[in-house]
C-alpha cells in the first residue's frame, strides 16, 4: 500500500463513541471565538468576499440567509483565528479547529447528515491534520504556517467522512488537498497583514473542494506525500514520512491530545502567563505595581522567542505575539481579557514600563522538551530584592495540565458575551453544541446580530 493509502485506512477505524463528547466541545470551544471573530472588520470585509450574492443550505454567523457550502466554509474558516484563542496541537504546531470545524458544518448543512456524523468526521479531520503535522516536523514549520498547509487534508479528510467516502476516495480526497496546500510564514512579520485568516478560508474552502472532487471521481497523485515531488521533498528536508503513522496504537485518536487555549494570545505565550498568575497567587496579591518590581527574566524554548519576542508592540496582533506583553499584562491586571491585547493596554505606561524590565533568553529543560512540551521558567526581582521564581512545565489547557470542562464552557460564554449576544441566546448556543452528542439534525443558533468591533 502506499503511504497515502495506509494513511487512508488508518482513518477508517472505527470512532469510540466517548470522543463526540469531546468533539462537540472542541465545537463550542471553537463556536465562541468565531462569534467574537464575526464582530472584526476583516471578517465584515471577508464576508464581503465570500458571502455576496450567495444562496445555499448553509447558516454562518451574523447573516440571515443560507449560503452554498464552499463559501460558509471560506467565510466560517476565517473567523475562528482572529482572537488567537483557537485549539492548538503543541507537537504538531497547529490549529485544527479553525479549519476543520468550519469545513465540517458546511459539509453536514449541504447534505443533511446527522449530529453523530458530524462529530465522528471532526475526530477524523483532527487525526489526519494532526498526523500530517507532526511528519512535516521543525523545517516545514520554520517557513509554513502548518495549520493552513496541513488543514487543506484535515478539512477535506472530515468532508469525506460526512460525505461517506471509502478508504480510496478518501486517499484521492487527501491527494487532491495536498496539491493546494500552502500558506507561508512571512505572514507573521506583517502586522497588517490579514493572510493568517485568509490561509484558514481557504484550507476550510479547499478541504471541501477536494472532497468533493474525490466523490466525483477524481484522483490525485499517489506517492502526493512522500514522492521526489512531493510534499515531504518540497516543505520538510529530511523528514520521515514514516512518521505520519508513527504511534498509531488502534484505539488512540489525536483528539485527546488537544489542547484548549485559556488567554487571548499567541500559545507560545501562555506558559508565561501562568507562571505569572502562579507567582501573584504565592505572594497573595492580584496585581503587583510597577513600582514594586524591578526585574523580570524569562527563560523558555527558541520558538517562542522566534514569535514573540516583542518588547515593544504597537498593534494587538504584535501585542498577542509579545512575551513581554502577556507578562506585564498579567502581572499588572491578573488573568488578562481581552481588552489586556486592545491599543489603550498597549499605550499604557504602566505596561510600557513593566514590558522594558523584561528579558527572554532560551532555556533549560524548555528547548529539549519542546515540543511535546511548552514550558517557562519566570523569574521576578522586587523592590525589596526578593527573588521569586516559578517554573511552569506546561501551559494551562495541554494534555498534562488540562482546562477543565467548567473553564471551557465559561470561556465561550465569555466571548459570546463580548460579542454582544444576550444571555438567551449565549445559553442556546452552548446548548446546541454540547447537545451535539445527543445525534439528530445539526442546528447551531448563530446570532444574526453582533457587536461591532474593529479588531
Amino acid at each position: 500500500m502506499s503511504l497515502i493509502a495506509r494513511f487512508a485506512d488508518h482513518l477508517h477505524r472505527p470512532i469510540p463513541a466517548a470522543l463526540r463528547q469531546q468533539a462537540a466541545l472542541h465545537v463550542l470551544d471553537w463556536a465562541g471565538c468565531a462569534v467574537i471573530g464575526a464582530t472584526t472588520e476583516v471578517a465584515a470585509r471577508l464576508a464581503d468576499v465570500f458571502l455576496r450574492g450567495q444562496q445555499g443550505p448553509c447558516r454562518v454567523i451574523g447573516h440571515g440567509g443560507g449560503v452554498g457550502p464552499e463559501a460558509a466554509a471560506r467565510y466560517l474558516g476565517a473567523l475562528g483565528n482572529i482572537y488567537e484563542m483557537d485549539d492548538v496541537d503543541k507537537r504538531a504546531r497547529l490549529h485544527p479547529g479553525p479549519v476543520v470545524i468550519p469545513a465540517a458544518l458546511a459539509a453536514a448543512q449541504a447534505t443533511g447528515a446527522d449530529a453523530g456524523t458530524l462529530l465522528d468526521g471532526l475526530v477524523r479531520g483532527y487525526e489526519a491534520m494532526v498526523r500530517l503535522g507532526r511528519a512535516l516536523g521543525d523545517v516545514h514549520y520554520r517557513y509554513w504556517h502548518s495549520t493552513a498547509s496541513c488543514g487543506t487534508v484535515g478539512a477535506a479528510v472530515a468532508v469525506a467522512a460526512i460525505l461517506g467516502l471509502d478508504r480510496e476516495a478518501t486517499a484521492q480526497a487527501i491527494a487532491l488537498a495536498v496539491t493546494r496546500t500552502g500558506g507561508l510564514w512571512e505572514t507573521r512579520n506583517d502586522p497588517r497583514s490579514n493572510a493568517k485568516q485568509v490561509h484558514n478560508a481557504q484550507a476550510a474552502g479547499d478541504g471541501w473542494l477536494a472532497a468533493l472532487m474525490a466523490a466525483a471521481g477524481l484522483r490525485g497523485p499517489a506517492s502526493i506525500l512522500e514522492g521526489r515531488e512531493g510534499l515531504f521533498a518540497a516543505t520538510a528536508g529530511a523528514a520521515d514520512p514514516a512518521t505520519i503513522l508513527a504511534d498509531a496504537a488502534p484505539d488512540a485518536w489525536c483528539l485527546t491530545d488537544i489542547s484548549l487555549k485559556p488567554w487571548p494570545a499567541c500559545r507560545h505565550a501562555h506558559p508565561v502567563i501562568d507562571a505569572a498568575l502562579a507567582l501573584l497567587d504565592q505572594v497573595g496579591r492580584p496585581a503587583l505595581p510597577v513600582s514594586d518590581v524591578t526585574g523580570i527574566a524569562i527563560q523558555t524554548y527558541g520558538d517562542a522567542l522566534r514569535f514573540c519576542d516583542r518588547p515593544d508592540p504597537t498593534t494587538v496582533i504584535e501585542a498577542k505575539f509579545s512575551l513581554q506583553h502577556s507578562v506585564a499584562v498579567t502581572l499588572l491586571g491578573g488573568p488578562p481579557p481581552l481588552s489586556a491585547f486592545d491599543p489603550p493596554a498597549i499605550a499604557d505606561p504602566a505596561v510600557a514600563t513593566m514590558r522594558s524590565r523584561v528579558k527572554v533568553a532560551v532555556g533549560q529543560p524548555y528547548e529539549d522538551r519542546y515540543p511535546a512540551r511548552f514550558g517557562a521558567r519566570l523569574a521576578l526581582t522586587l523592590a525589596d530584592g526578593t527573588l521569586l521564581v516559578r517554573e511552569q512545565p506546561d501551559a494551562l489547557g495541554d494534555p498534562e495540565n488540562p482546562l477543565p470542562r467548567d473553564r471551557a464552557v465559561a470561556k465561550a460564554r465569555t466571548l459570546m458575551q463580548a460579542a454582544g449576544m444576550d444571555e438567551g441566546a449565549v445559553e442556546r448556543l452552548i446548548a446546541d453544541c454540547l447537545g451535539l452528542v445527543g445525534g439528530g439534525p445539526v442546528r447551531l443558533s448563530w446570532p444574526l446580530v453582533l457587536m461591532r468591533g474593529t479588531a
